[in-house]
């Protein structure tokens, strides 16, 4: 699966989240407790926007209910067996990578 550059860390401060699409899918890509992770940018709730919420100790919220997913994990604090898909991510020079399926 390939790798795909979909930003920067220069547009992700710490404890922040961005959406990014690659092609028709949306993704959340955090910066929450020192790392960069990638999950599903569509909240398993009600579909809302996750790269468009915000970072709350470490969890991503969902601005549409706050429903809040870990970003290491896309577990939902609200019940922990359910969760949004994650992302391999890595970083070089500066650009943000997630491999995508």
């Amino acid at each position: 699966m390939p790798f795909l550059k979909v930003g920067t860390l220069a547009q992700l401060p710490q404890d922040s989240v961005m959406e990014v699409m690659v092609g028709d899918q949306p993704y959340a890509v955090c910066h929450a407790a020192g790392a960069i992770r990638a999950l599903s940018g569509v909240c398993i709730h009600r579909g809302g926007p996750l790269g468009q919420g915000q970072i709350h100790a470490g969890s991503v919220v969902c601005p549409y209910h706050l429903w809040e997913f870990d970003c290491a994990t896309g577990e939902s604090d609200y019940d922990p067996t359910k969760r949004v898909p994650t992302f391999e991510v890595k970083v070089e020079d500066g650009d943000i990578y997630i491999q995508i399926p």
